[in-house]
């Protein structure tokens, strides 16, 4: 009962606390980097703390593709949970949550998340964005796209999910891999009402110009 009590109490302190909260999940799709890269911009907000679990396979993508240590993306959370641990804070509807972004995501975990598989912690937080009608981003990385891939997509968009495919535009003219993961991620940002300075906003073509 004590137990209980505490936790009421400490759930009904964060719904009055001025932060938002994000859930973040690094799946093991390719692309890493625009996982990392969100948490380094959501960690460079003071308003913001966010809430991270990874999968064994992005684990091993961030290894593979970054040379990065688990230590230090735990770093840059407030908050992190192992994968497996399905009784933890965000796998509950009663979890205060401003939104949760999957980045990347791939295609395993899509299914799951589009069929209500809540096998581990990130597809049961998913379900959970879903079902309390919370702000869910997928951003579902492979290529070509089957068919249940594109019906899978579908089936989450119904749902009220976002499907954010990670997909570099160039109209702002990048120089470099690194502004085209931070132009993308800052989509995201807008996407969860985060004001952001990270890229730049498109303006409109120079009056005068024509084709």
């Amino acid at each position: 009962m004590a137990s209980g009590r505490a936790s009421a109490i400490t759930l009904t302190a964060m719904s009055q606390s001025p932060h938002k909260r994000i859930v973040l999940a690094i799946s093991g799709a390719s692309g890493a980097v625009y996982g990392v890269r969100l948490l380094q911009m959501l960690r460079a907000m003071d308003h913001v703390r966010t809430h991270l679990t990874v999968s064994e396979a992005g684990w091993l993508n961030l290894q593979q593709e970054l040379d990065m240590p688990r230590a230090k993306l735990e770093d840059l959370a407030d908050v992190v949970y192992c994968v497996q641990d399905v009784g933890a804070a965000i796998a509950s509807g009663s979890f205060p949550c401003d939104g949760m972004v999957i980045a990347p995501c791939s295609m395993r975990t899509l299914a799951a998340v589009a069929h209500g598989l809540s096998d581990n912690l990130i597809t049961r937080a998913a379900d959970v964005m879903l079902k309390e009608r919370r702000k869910l981003i997928l951003m579902v990385r492979e290529t070509p796209l089957n068919l249940a891939h594109l019906r899978n997509m579908t089936s989450v968009t119904e749902m009220g999910g976002i499907i954010f495919p990670p997909v570099p535009s160039f109209y702002h003219r990048p120089e470099s891999l690194d502004q085209m993961v931070d132009h993308t991620v800052s989509r995201v940002l807008d996407l969860l009402g985060l004001p952001q300075a990270n890229a730049p906003r498109w303006g409109g073509m120079p009056s005068g110009d024509s084709y």
